[in-house]
């Protein structure tokens, strides 16, 4: 007799449903083979242990012994977290959209014992409400469709998996692709229109952070000087860092905000969001010097070592939504709570904080300064500060979220490259330690024979890669190099990059499979440029693969990152513009500013060019420090360029040009910042 068999996964989201009365089991080779004895369709729930919605459902219906009972008696019940299997996640939401409906989670679709989808939905309430239908009349609906109507369901079979496997396949190219960075920026400039220049972030709600959409807005900023985009990024961020979506006390943003103004949001904390978050703020604060970008990096710095580094220097995914079996529980406050741990200077600190009798959210607090968006004078400051810390102290008391705790390839890729450029922008040489020692458990735990390892927890490695993690190693390991020097980075990602085009890459369609080529338990390998919360691994490979020519010199990797840029924006028409990390990446390619500092390694002036290279905020920057006698490629434009006076010398290049020889910091300081025509 089937049973719940979840208990033995390593998978946090899928321990939390091993005591349901739903009859769960793995995704597995046998799982299949059970439906297909059985001849029962699959009821696929796909979600994640920080996930809000999937708790609601839990609780409502996979809790519930009677809609349990229906689920065991019409589907074989298959349970996927979408974070250790986001190949999975990205087939089956596919499907989901070409079925006309909205993606998310928990994703639950409902397959054919062979694992093709034929219908499916997100979220359903145990009874009909919110214009959705309940559960159980669907799952009778659905069963009885598949018992009675094969013909319907095979008419969806076909049509589905038709249109999954022509995503997967190279389309057609409208037009010759990407040329200029002129036609990026006319992107850019026509993306503005999207921009809610009032609140921040795009028009609407909810609201996400989309770093990688505003690094691509920055970019375009500093290339062109339009002041548009400047303020598209600075108001988003300045809201993103005062508003409810930013925990005040202890640091970090959750994942987006449920209402247009950055107040409310779903309170889960993603390693990811934080990742691009810290490296967007960097980059920004180089170019403004706002204190209030530098505090909430800091902040956020503090809260992941403390709460997301695990023991030997890996992070983990996710902090849940929900405490006490309720969302938010964690976060917020009564007033009468403030007042009493704050006393009689309360005052203060509920105008800055929005502290009301009624609360801001379902009766209570969220913290956030939406309407005290600037610093206050020092001593006002340093009080908040102070009696900040004391609701801090008073909130450890408080039963915590859960903590997610797998360590996850491509999401400590993210971490690290946010690391390694925060802690070279400003200076902090502890950040750039935290992002080695994350790095080096990945080389050590979740790799093996140059094949990473998406996912590790307890000590338990489970098998399987995807293209992003790759994508997002093999970069941070690049920017290690930059902030570090030491070329083991370089090969390293060389090795990665070797392995990505073994097992990923497809020469017919120009660009790399998100799954690998001995994937055998898929109905199809999908590929994409496009970003969704996470950049695309695609989009992340066209840096990667400029950086190593620059690098190496190696004519193969500048080939490899052109066919992507054409490949996919010659057929993405209209919808470039949800390529961002890819147009990040085409600047790179185009346009990268090369710094070469030629120099012996224990001359500390040597270190001091690198670290003002480091430090100016240029996005689209590879920084190389070579030795007096190293030979650089023939192709490098500062080949053949030598120490002047015998000082470290620092040659800036862009294209085959270089200019003069600099020695002086403060010179090269002034050389890279003159390069931005928006500052």
């Amino acid at each position: 007799m089937t049973t719940n068999l979840l208990a033995n996964e390593a998978s946090p989201y899928l321990q939390q449903h091993k005591d349901n009365p739903v009859h769960w089991v793995p995704w597995t080779s046998d799982a299949l083979a059970q439906a297909k004895q059985e001849n029962k369709p699959i009821l696929l729930s796909i979600g994640y242990a920080a996930c809000h919605w999937c708790h609601v459902m839990a609780h409502e219906s996979f809790e519930n012994p009677e809609i349990a009972a229906l689920m065991n008696t019409l589907f074989v019940n298959i349970k996927v977290d979408r974070e250790e299997r986001p190949d999975l996640d990205a087939i089956y939401q596919s499907a989901l959209a070409l079925l006309g409906e909205q993606g998310g989670w928990p994703l639950t679709m409902f397959l054919t014992p062979d694992g093709h989808p034929f219908w499916g939905g997100t979220y359903f309430p145990p009874t009909a409400r919110y214009g959705r239908p309940g559960f159980p009349d669907v799952l009778n609906t659905i069963a009885k469709v598949y018992r009675e109507d094969p013909e319907k369901v095979a008419k969806n079979v076909s049509a589905l998996g038709d249109a999954l496997n022509q995503m997967s396949q190279p389309r057609q190219a409208a037009w010759a692709g990407l040329q200029t960075l002129d036609q990026v920026d006319g992107i850019a400039e026509a993306a503005l229109q999207m921009i809610d220049f009032e609140h921040g972030g795009t028009r609407g709600a909810p609201k996400f952070p989309q770093p990688s959409f505003f690094s691509f807005l920055w970019r375009s900023y500093l290339r062109t000087g339009t002041t548009e985009l400047r303020d598209a990024v600075t108001i988003t961020l300045d809201h993103l860092c005062q508003g409810g979506i930013y925990d005040h006390l202890g640091g970090g943003f959750a994942r987006y905000s449920t209402d247009p103004y950055w107040l409310a949001p779903h309170f889960e904390k993603m390693l990811y969001d934080n990742a691009q978050l810290l490296e967007l703020l960097s980059y920004v604060w180089a170019k403004t010097g706002s204190a209030l970008y530098a505090a909430r990096v800091q902040e956020t710095v503090d809260w992941l070592l403390r709460e997301m580094r695990l023991e030997g220097g890996a992070f983990a995914g996710t902090l849940d939504a929900d405490s006490e079996g309720r969302e938010g529980t964690f976060y917020v406050w009564d007033e009468a709570e403030i007042e009493d741990l704050i006393g009689p200077d309360a005052a203060a600190f509920k105008r800055t904080y929005d502290v009301s009798p009624g609360g801001n959210w379902e009766g209570k607090t969220i913290l956030n300064r939406l309407r005290a968006m600037d610093f206050h004078d020092e001593e006002t400051e340093a009080n908040l500060a102070t009696q900040r810390a004391a609701l801090f102290q008073a909130r450890t008391k408080r039963e915590r979220p859960g903590l997610d705790d797998k360590v996850l390839a491509d999401w400590n890729g993210l971490m690290i490259s946010g690391l390694a450029i925060a802690g070279s922008i400003f200076n902090q040489p502890d950040w750039i330690a935290a992002a080695r020692n994350a790095f080096a458990f990945v080389e050590r735990e979740m790799t093996i024979a140059n094949r990473l390892i998406h996912t590790w927890r307890g000590g338990i490695a489970k098998p399987g890669d995807v293209i992003d993690d790759y994508a997002q190693m093999a970069r941070a390991a690049l920017l290690l190099f930059e902030a570090t020097a030491e070329e083991t980075y370089i090969e390293r990602a060389k090795d990665w990059i070797a392995t990505a085009n073994e097992f990923f890459w497809d020469p017919d369609g120009g660009s790399y499979f998100f799954s690998p080529s001995d994937a055998n338990d898929l109905i199809v390998r999908t590929r994409t440029p496009f970003d969704n919360a996470t950049p695309a691994g695609n989009g992340t490979l066209v840096e990667v693969l400029a950086r190593l020519h620059y690098l190496t010199g190696k004519a193969q990797y500048r080939d490899n990152a052109e066919r992507i840029v054409v490949s996919f924006t010659a057929t993405a028409g209209e919808q470039l513009v949800n390529l961002p990390s890819l147009l990040n990446g085409f600047e790179f390619l185009a346009a990268a500013t090369q710094v070469v500092i030629i120099t012996d390694p224990s001359d500390p002036e040597g270190r001091r060019l690198r670290d003002i290279a480091l430090a100016s905020g240029l996005p689209s920057l590879v920084v190389m420090s070579i030795a007096p006698d190293a030979i650089l490629p023939g192709t490098h434009p500062a080949a053949g360029k030598a120490p002047v006076g015998g000082k470290a010398t620092a040659y800036v290049c862009v294209g085959q040009a270089c200019g003069l020889p600099v020695s002086e910091a403060e010179t090269l300081k002034l050389e890279l910042a003159r390069r931005e025509p928006g500052m």
